[in-house]
């Protein structure tokens, strides 16, 4: 394997220093704001300088794998002057504070401060330019802690409100299962392959989740994940009309990178999915992993069909729930 990627989460890997929680005890209000939105407090003068160019960058440069441009986050920029009452309450906030007066610059990130489930990240700096290399050196560890929020929100609603014989049903063939929200229901159920799916009227947030066995080193590799993907889907995902099926869109090459989260290792593929001989296509994030005894690929796919809407938050959605999966004797010691 390549070098294996590692997701920071928030809360765990930074310094001691760092504070975590309010501490407070007191009951929160609920968070406000739209999924994907991210509140960034700095005066205007910085906002269209370096500052707001390199935060820009970091935070609102484009999704990749979407069929249209989308940003990862959408930014609202606020002066510190009006960061009155109503937008502490916001699900995610950047605070650039600079000021002559900071004696001890740095990056502090904090969570539940006003609101819960809130994540906020503090700049401290005496002066722009330092803000700028602040922002610089820390840009992965920002972005992973607003994905790391984001991802969790989806997966505390998706364990609060469970559909819980989805997860039976997986655990009995895969040994583990995701955390599968309300409203999704199961589409398709053989003995190596489950398609399970949350449909409205113009969307589709579907979850694949299939499994087949290991054959040698190889089977990490792009070619093999696509491969046994395009056999697995032509199988199991027939289009409307004869003659149609989902498989791999070929117009971009997929990526692949080694993950590690959670003490669990995966391959991640993300990807556009097309459907043989029609017209119907999307994006699709896929986590290709080895069974417990080592005999098998497990795969669990995430997919969206929202050919009236951005695409963004519906794929963050049903991406989240893939990244709830947990194997069942892990789930017995919640």
């Amino acid at each position: 394997m390549k070098k294996l990627i590692s997701i920071l989460l928030m809360c765990v890997s930074l310094m001691a220093a760092v504070s975590c929680g309010n501490g407070s005890g007191k009951l929160l209000p609920n968070v406000s704001g739209k999924a994907g939105e991210i509140i960034v407090v700095v005066n205007k003068g910085d906002w269209e300088g370096a500052v707001g160019n390199e935060l820009r960058s970091l935070l609102a440069s484009d999704c990749p794998f979407l069929p249209q441009k989308e940003p990862l986050y959408t930014l609202i920029n606020i002066t510190p002057a009006t960061f009155t009452n109503i937008f502490q309450l916001h699900r995610n906030i950047v605070f650039v504070n600079i000021d002559e007066k900071v004696t001890e610059p740095g990056v502090v990130y904090k969570t539940d401060q006003w609101a819960q489930p809130q994540c906020i990240i503090l700049v401290n700096a005496p002066d722009s330019d330092t803000a700028l290399n602040l922002v610089k050196e820390n840009g992965e560890l920002i972005l992973n802690s607003f994905e790391q929020a984001e991802r969790d929100r989806v997966i505390i609603n998706s364990m609060q409100y469970e559909e819980f014989a989805l997860r039976d049903a997986t655990n009995k063939v895969f040994g583990g299962s995701p955390y599968f929200p309300m409203g999704y229901k199961m589409k398709k159920q053989t003995g190596d392959f489950f398609w399970i799916s949350y449909d409205t009227q113009y969307t589709i947030q579907g979850i694949f989740v299939y499994k087949y066995p290991v054959e040698g080193k190889d089977d990490m590799t792009i070619g093999s994940i696509i491969s046994h993907r395009n056999e697995m889907l032509k199988a199991n995902v027939p289009g409307m009309f004869e003659n149609t099926y989902m498989t791999t869109a070929e117009a971009v090459e997929p990526s692949l990178e080694y993950i590690k989260y959670r003490d669990r290792e995966f391959a991640q593929v993300r990807g556009f999915w097309e459907v043989h001989n029609d017209y119907m296509g999307g994006p699709f994030i896929s986590h290709s992993f080895y069974s417990k005894d080592g005999k098998e690929i497990i795969v669990l796919e995430a997919f969206v069909y929202a050919p009236r809407y951005d695409k963004r938050n519906y794929l963050r959605q049903v991406e989240s729930i893939i990244y709830s999966f947990e194997w069942a004797d892990e789930q017995e010691k919640r």
